[in-house]
Protein backbone atom coordinates (compact mmCIF):
# COMPACT_ATOMS: atom_id res chain seq x y z
CA UNK A 1 0.00 0.00 0.00
CA UNK A 2 1.58 3.33 -0.71
CA UNK A 3 2.49 5.50 1.90
CA UNK A 4 0.39 9.04 2.76
CA UNK A 5 2.19 11.94 2.27
CA UNK A 6 0.21 14.34 4.67
CA UNK A 7 1.48 15.02 8.18
CA UNK A 8 0.20 13.68 11.31
CA UNK A 9 0.34 15.90 14.86
CA UNK A 10 2.82 13.98 17.05
CA UNK A 11 2.25 16.65 19.66
CA UNK A 12 6.10 16.65 20.89
CA UNK A 13 7.86 19.17 20.61
CA UNK A 14 11.51 20.24 21.45
CA UNK A 15 14.33 23.02 21.92
CA UNK A 16 18.09 23.20 21.21
CA UNK A 17 20.38 23.42 23.66
CA UNK A 18 23.94 23.60 23.93
CA UNK A 19 25.65 20.36 22.34
CA UNK A 20 22.25 19.22 22.74
CA UNK A 21 18.26 18.58 22.11
CA UNK A 22 15.70 18.84 24.36
CA UNK A 23 12.08 16.76 23.61
CA UNK A 24 9.29 17.34 25.36
CA UNK A 25 5.95 15.30 25.07
CA UNK A 26 3.13 16.21 27.66
CA UNK A 27 4.17 16.16 30.77
CA UNK A 28 7.80 14.49 30.19
CA UNK A 29 10.71 15.99 28.73
CA UNK A 30 14.44 14.54 28.18
CA UNK A 31 17.46 16.14 27.27
CA UNK A 32 20.45 14.54 25.20
CA UNK A 33 23.54 16.14 25.26
CA UNK A 34 27.11 15.24 23.61
CA UNK A 35 29.79 15.32 26.03
CA UNK A 36 32.95 16.53 26.04
CA UNK A 37 34.21 13.18 25.80
CA UNK A 38 31.86 12.08 23.11
CA UNK A 39 28.98 10.21 25.10
CA UNK A 40 25.44 11.36 24.85
CA UNK A 41 23.91 11.93 28.40
CA UNK A 42 20.25 11.60 28.54
CA UNK A 43 18.56 13.09 31.65
CA UNK A 44 14.26 12.56 31.19
CA UNK A 45 12.14 14.22 34.30
CA UNK A 46 8.47 15.40 34.59
CA UNK A 47 7.65 19.34 33.83
CA UNK A 48 4.66 21.08 35.14
CA UNK A 49 4.09 24.20 34.86
CA UNK A 50 2.61 27.64 36.91
CA UNK A 51 -0.79 26.35 36.12
CA UNK A 52 -0.39 23.06 36.29
CA UNK A 53 -3.99 20.90 36.40
CA UNK A 54 -6.05 24.03 36.42
CA UNK A 55 -8.56 24.27 33.95
CA UNK A 56 -7.37 27.71 32.78
CA UNK A 57 -4.91 25.50 30.51
CA UNK A 58 -8.27 24.47 28.55
CA UNK A 59 -9.12 27.74 27.42
CA UNK A 60 -8.18 29.56 24.01
CA UNK A 61 -6.55 32.75 24.08
CA UNK A 62 -5.62 32.18 28.39
CA UNK A 63 -3.59 28.92 28.04
CA UNK A 64 -1.27 31.00 25.53
CA UNK A 65 0.07 33.03 28.29
CA UNK A 66 1.07 29.82 30.78
CA UNK A 67 2.43 27.91 27.73
CA UNK A 68 5.15 30.57 26.69
CA UNK A 69 5.97 31.08 30.63
CA UNK A 70 6.49 27.26 30.89
CA UNK A 71 8.32 27.42 27.84
CA UNK A 72 10.86 29.50 29.31
CA UNK A 73 11.07 28.12 32.31
CA UNK A 74 11.84 25.19 30.99
CA UNK A 75 14.00 26.05 28.57
CA UNK A 76 16.09 28.07 31.26
CA UNK A 77 16.42 24.79 33.31
CA UNK A 78 17.66 22.67 30.29
CA UNK A 79 19.75 25.42 28.87
CA UNK A 80 21.67 25.85 32.48
CA UNK A 81 21.57 21.55 32.39
CA UNK A 82 23.21 21.78 29.22
CA UNK A 83 25.84 24.08 30.07
CA UNK A 84 27.10 22.29 32.99
CA UNK A 85 29.11 19.99 30.68
CA UNK A 86 31.07 22.45 29.26
CA UNK A 87 31.68 24.32 32.75
CA UNK A 88 35.35 25.44 33.38
CA UNK A 89 37.22 24.02 36.08
CA UNK A 90 36.11 24.47 39.55
CA UNK A 91 37.07 27.87 41.11
CA UNK A 92 36.77 29.64 44.44
CA UNK A 93 33.38 30.83 45.03
CA UNK A 94 33.29 34.58 44.87
CA UNK A 95 31.58 36.61 47.75
CA UNK A 96 28.48 37.20 45.61
CA UNK A 97 28.20 33.13 45.70
CA UNK A 98 28.25 32.77 49.20
CA UNK A 99 25.82 35.49 49.81
CA UNK A 100 23.37 34.65 47.41
CA UNK A 101 24.16 30.97 48.88
CA UNK A 102 22.92 32.48 52.49
CA UNK A 103 20.08 34.30 50.66
CA UNK A 104 18.85 31.45 49.28
CA UNK A 105 19.38 29.01 51.94
CA UNK A 106 21.19 26.78 49.33
CA UNK A 107 19.19 27.00 46.54
CA UNK A 108 21.53 29.38 44.51
CA UNK A 109 20.48 27.01 41.44
CA UNK A 110 17.40 28.10 41.53
CA UNK A 111 17.47 31.74 42.03
CA UNK A 112 20.00 32.01 39.69
CA UNK A 113 17.45 30.33 37.25
CA UNK A 114 14.93 32.96 38.34
CA UNK A 115 16.86 36.33 38.21
CA UNK A 116 18.09 34.80 34.71
CA UNK A 117 14.90 34.40 33.26
CA UNK A 118 13.95 38.10 35.20
CA UNK A 119 16.52 39.64 33.06
CA UNK A 120 16.27 37.66 30.02
CA UNK A 121 12.68 39.18 29.87
CA UNK A 122 13.28 43.05 30.91
CA UNK A 123 16.17 42.97 27.78
CA UNK A 124 13.91 41.46 25.41
CA UNK A 125 11.09 44.11 26.19
CA UNK A 126 13.57 46.63 26.06
CA UNK A 127 14.97 45.77 22.72
CA UNK A 128 11.56 44.23 21.08
CA UNK A 129 9.24 46.26 22.58
CA UNK A 130 10.47 49.87 24.61
CA UNK A 131 13.31 50.64 21.44
CA UNK A 132 10.70 50.56 18.79
CA UNK A 133 8.24 52.78 19.56
CA UNK A 134 11.19 55.32 20.91
CA UNK A 135 12.70 55.03 17.41
CA UNK A 136 9.07 55.42 15.99
CA UNK A 137 7.48 58.05 18.12
CA UNK A 138 10.21 59.93 19.56
CA UNK A 139 11.95 60.40 16.58
CA UNK A 140 9.97 59.45 12.93
CA UNK A 141 7.22 60.84 14.84
CA UNK A 142 8.59 64.09 14.56
CA UNK A 143 7.63 63.76 11.07
CA UNK A 144 4.67 61.75 10.73
CA UNK A 145 1.62 62.84 12.41
CA UNK A 146 -0.08 59.96 11.35
CA UNK A 147 -1.00 57.85 14.56
CA UNK A 148 -2.04 54.87 12.55
CA UNK A 149 1.22 55.17 10.02
CA UNK A 150 3.44 55.42 13.51
CA UNK A 151 2.42 52.50 14.63
CA UNK A 152 3.00 50.44 11.44
CA UNK A 153 6.18 51.70 11.45
CA UNK A 154 6.74 51.13 14.71
CA UNK A 155 5.92 47.42 14.49
CA UNK A 156 8.24 46.84 11.32
CA UNK A 157 10.98 48.20 13.00
CA UNK A 158 10.27 45.86 15.60
CA UNK A 159 10.66 42.87 12.82
CA UNK A 160 13.31 44.56 11.59
CA UNK A 161 15.50 44.82 15.23
CA UNK A 162 15.01 41.25 15.78
CA UNK A 163 15.80 39.90 12.25
CA UNK A 164 19.39 42.21 12.99
CA UNK A 165 19.61 40.67 16.19
CA UNK A 166 19.29 37.33 14.53
CA UNK A 167 21.93 37.90 11.57
CA UNK A 168 24.58 39.12 14.82
CA UNK A 169 24.27 36.29 16.89
CA UNK A 170 24.64 34.01 14.40
CA UNK A 171 28.02 35.02 13.37
CA UNK A 172 28.76 33.68 16.85
CA UNK A 173 30.54 29.73 16.59
CA UNK A 174 28.24 28.79 19.62
CA UNK A 175 24.92 29.87 18.59
CA UNK A 176 25.97 28.52 14.53
CA UNK A 177 26.24 25.11 16.46
CA UNK A 178 22.70 26.05 18.39
CA UNK A 179 21.27 26.28 15.20
CA UNK A 180 22.48 23.16 13.68
CA UNK A 181 20.79 21.19 16.77
CA UNK A 182 17.56 23.83 15.98
CA UNK A 183 18.03 22.28 12.86
CA UNK A 184 18.21 18.72 13.79
CA UNK A 185 15.37 18.89 16.22
CA UNK A 186 13.05 19.69 13.56
CA UNK A 187 13.94 17.34 11.46
CA UNK A 188 13.67 14.84 13.76
CA UNK A 189 9.68 16.00 14.34
CA UNK A 190 9.01 16.29 10.62
CA UNK A 191 10.46 12.73 9.71
CA UNK A 192 8.32 10.42 12.10
CA UNK A 193 5.00 13.03 11.09
CA UNK A 194 5.33 12.11 7.68
CA UNK A 195 5.45 8.69 8.65
CA UNK A 196 9.08 7.90 8.03
CA UNK A 197 11.30 5.58 10.40
CA UNK A 198 13.40 7.61 12.90
CA UNK A 199 16.77 7.01 11.07
CA UNK A 200 19.71 8.96 10.39
CA UNK A 201 19.24 8.95 6.87
CA UNK A 202 15.38 9.82 6.99
CA UNK A 203 16.17 12.76 9.25
CA UNK A 204 18.88 13.91 6.98
CA UNK A 205 16.10 14.01 3.65
CA UNK A 206 13.42 15.71 6.24
CA UNK A 207 13.00 19.15 6.21
CA UNK A 208 14.41 21.21 9.26
CA UNK A 209 11.34 23.87 9.22
CA UNK A 210 8.60 23.19 11.22
CA UNK A 211 4.93 25.38 11.37
CA UNK A 212 5.01 24.49 15.38
CA UNK A 213 8.81 26.68 16.15
CA UNK A 214 9.55 29.07 18.35
CA UNK A 215 11.04 31.65 16.14
CA UNK A 216 7.51 31.32 13.96
CA UNK A 217 5.79 32.50 17.39
CA UNK A 218 7.79 34.88 18.13
CA UNK A 219 6.97 36.45 14.77
CA UNK A 220 3.34 36.02 15.34
CA UNK A 221 3.90 38.02 18.10
CA UNK A 222 4.96 40.53 16.17
CA UNK A 223 2.77 41.15 13.38
CA UNK A 224 -0.33 40.58 16.68
CA UNK A 225 1.12 43.40 18.07
CA UNK A 226 1.13 45.42 15.13
CA UNK A 227 -2.50 44.91 15.46
CA UNK A 228 -3.23 45.29 19.00
CA UNK A 229 -0.86 48.22 19.21
CA UNK A 230 -3.20 49.71 15.99
CA UNK A 231 -5.70 50.82 18.21
CA UNK A 232 -3.96 51.90 21.14
CA UNK A 233 -5.15 55.84 21.62
CA UNK A 234 -3.62 57.10 24.42
CA UNK A 235 -1.52 60.33 24.74
CA UNK A 236 0.60 59.75 27.64
CA UNK A 237 4.47 58.38 26.49
CA UNK A 238 4.37 56.18 29.90
CA UNK A 239 0.76 55.17 29.84
CA UNK A 240 1.49 53.68 25.86
CA UNK A 241 5.14 52.06 27.16
CA UNK A 242 3.25 50.36 30.21
CA UNK A 243 0.29 49.06 28.05
CA UNK A 244 2.89 47.50 25.53
CA UNK A 245 4.26 45.94 28.65
CA UNK A 246 0.97 44.57 30.04
CA UNK A 247 -0.55 43.84 26.20
CA UNK A 248 2.36 41.18 25.88
CA UNK A 249 0.23 38.30 27.76
CA UNK A 250 -2.64 39.36 25.74
CA UNK A 251 -0.08 38.75 21.72
CA UNK A 252 1.17 35.60 23.02
CA UNK A 253 -2.34 34.00 23.91
CA UNK A 254 -3.65 35.54 20.39
CA UNK A 255 -0.26 34.03 18.87
CA UNK A 256 -0.69 30.90 20.64
CA UNK A 257 -4.17 30.19 19.45
CA UNK A 258 -2.66 30.78 15.88
CA UNK A 259 0.66 28.65 15.37
CA UNK A 260 -2.00 25.70 17.07
CA UNK A 261 -3.88 26.10 14.38
CA UNK A 262 -0.69 26.28 12.18
CA UNK A 263 0.40 23.02 13.59
CA UNK A 264 -2.29 21.25 13.26
CA UNK A 265 -4.03 22.35 9.58
CA UNK A 266 -2.73 22.64 6.08
CA UNK A 267 -5.42 24.71 4.49
CA UNK A 268 -3.88 27.58 2.13
CA UNK A 269 -4.64 30.03 4.61
CA UNK A 270 -2.46 28.67 7.34
CA UNK A 271 0.24 28.14 4.86
CA UNK A 272 0.17 31.47 3.65
CA UNK A 273 0.29 33.18 7.27
CA UNK A 274 2.90 30.23 8.22
CA UNK A 275 5.22 31.70 5.50
CA UNK A 276 6.95 34.31 7.34
CA UNK A 277 7.85 32.05 10.18
CA UNK A 278 9.54 29.83 7.21
CA UNK A 279 11.80 32.20 6.27
CA UNK A 280 13.27 33.29 9.56
CA UNK A 281 13.65 29.64 10.26
CA UNK A 282 16.40 29.66 7.09
CA UNK A 283 17.95 32.29 10.36
CA UNK A 284 17.55 30.23 13.07
CA UNK A 285 18.20 26.60 11.57
CA UNK A 286 21.21 25.14 9.82
CA UNK A 287 21.42 21.65 8.48
CA UNK A 288 22.91 19.21 11.12
CA UNK A 289 26.09 16.60 10.93
CA UNK A 290 24.98 12.73 11.70
CA UNK A 291 26.72 12.94 15.40
CA UNK A 292 24.00 16.08 15.78
CA UNK A 293 21.50 14.44 14.52
CA UNK A 294 21.90 11.30 16.82
CA UNK A 295 21.55 13.46 19.77
CA UNK A 296 18.22 14.37 18.32
CA UNK A 297 16.98 11.16 18.13
CA UNK A 298 17.93 9.87 21.32
CA UNK A 299 16.58 12.86 22.97
CA UNK A 300 13.03 11.69 20.94
CA UNK A 301 13.33 8.09 21.68
CA UNK A 302 13.65 9.23 25.02
CA UNK A 303 9.82 10.49 25.89
CA UNK A 304 8.38 9.29 22.74
CA UNK A 305 7.29 5.83 20.89
CA UNK A 306 7.58 7.08 17.24
CA UNK A 307 7.51 3.24 16.25
CA UNK A 308 3.90 3.15 18.07
CA UNK A 309 2.93 6.47 16.62
CA UNK A 310 3.81 4.98 12.70
CA UNK A 311 1.59 1.88 13.28
CA UNK A 312 -1.09 4.07 14.78
CA UNK A 313 -0.96 6.88 12.34
CA UNK A 314 0.17 5.57 9.47
CA UNK A 315 -0.45 1.91 9.59
CA UNK A 316 3.49 1.14 8.95
CA UNK A 317 4.65 -1.78 11.04
CA UNK A 318 8.46 -1.15 11.99
CA UNK A 319 8.96 -4.18 14.03
CA UNK A 320 7.85 -6.58 11.11
CA UNK A 321 8.42 -6.30 7.42
CA UNK A 322 8.31 -2.48 7.16
CA UNK A 323 5.29 -2.56 5.09
CA UNK A 324 1.74 -0.65 5.25
CA UNK A 325 -0.37 -2.74 6.78
CA UNK A 326 -4.45 -3.60 6.26
CA UNK A 327 -5.18 -1.83 9.72
CA UNK A 328 -4.30 1.55 8.02
CA UNK A 329 -7.38 0.94 5.53
CA UNK A 330 -9.80 -0.66 8.21
CA UNK A 331 -8.75 2.22 10.95
CA UNK A 332 -8.23 4.96 8.95
CA UNK A 333 -10.87 7.49 6.31
CA UNK A 334 -9.56 8.50 3.50
CA UNK A 335 -9.52 12.04 3.04
CA UNK A 336 -12.27 13.96 0.86
CA UNK A 337 -9.31 14.74 -1.89
CA UNK A 338 -8.06 10.76 -1.65
CA UNK A 339 -11.50 9.49 -1.73
CA UNK A 340 -12.10 11.83 -4.85
CA UNK A 341 -9.13 10.78 -6.34
CA UNK A 342 -9.67 6.93 -5.99
CA UNK A 343 -13.44 7.44 -7.13
CA UNK A 344 -11.78 9.49 -10.13
CA UNK A 345 -9.45 6.50 -10.95
CA UNK A 346 -12.37 3.88 -10.54
CA UNK A 347 -14.70 5.57 -13.20
CA UNK A 348 -11.70 6.26 -15.69
CA UNK A 349 -10.54 2.13 -14.78
CA UNK A 350 -14.45 1.77 -15.73
CA UNK A 351 -14.71 4.15 -18.59
CA UNK A 352 -11.83 2.40 -20.12
CA UNK A 353 -12.95 -1.04 -20.09
CA UNK A 354 -16.73 0.04 -20.96
CA UNK A 355 -15.10 1.77 -24.34
CA UNK A 356 -13.07 -1.10 -24.87
CA UNK A 357 -15.89 -3.60 -25.15
CA UNK A 358 -17.39 -1.47 -27.22
CA UNK A 359 -14.66 -1.87 -29.72
CA UNK A 360 -14.94 -4.86 -29.46
CA UNK A 361 -18.44 -5.04 -30.13
CA UNK A 362 -18.56 -2.53 -32.75
CA UNK A 363 -15.76 -4.80 -34.89
CA UNK A 364 -17.66 -7.68 -34.21
CA UNK A 365 -21.20 -6.18 -35.92
CA UNK A 366 -19.00 -5.19 -38.85
CA UNK A 367 -17.39 -8.24 -39.75
CA UNK A 368 -20.73 -10.12 -39.22
CA UNK A 369 -22.43 -7.74 -42.30
CA UNK A 370 -19.44 -7.95 -44.08
CA UNK A 371 -19.81 -11.88 -43.84
CA UNK A 372 -23.66 -11.34 -44.50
Amino acid sequence: MKKRKIDHYSGIGGQAVLEGVMMRNKDMYAVAVRKPDGDIAVEIDEFHGVAYGSKLLNIPFIRGVFVFIDSLLLGIKVLTYSSSFYEELPQKPSKFDEELDKVSSGHEDSVLMILTTVASFVLAIALFMVLPYALSELVIGRYIRNASLTAIIEGVLRILIFIIYILIISGMKDIKRLFRYHGAEHKCINCIEKGKPLTTENVKKSSRLHKRCGSSFILFVMFVSIVVFFFIRVESVVFKVLLRILLIPVISGISYEIIRIAGRSNFILIRIISAPGFWLQRLTTKEPNDAMIEVAIKSVEAVFDWKQFLMDSFGYDVEGNGEWTDNEALSKKPSKREATRELYERKREETKELTKEMKIRERSRKRDEYDD
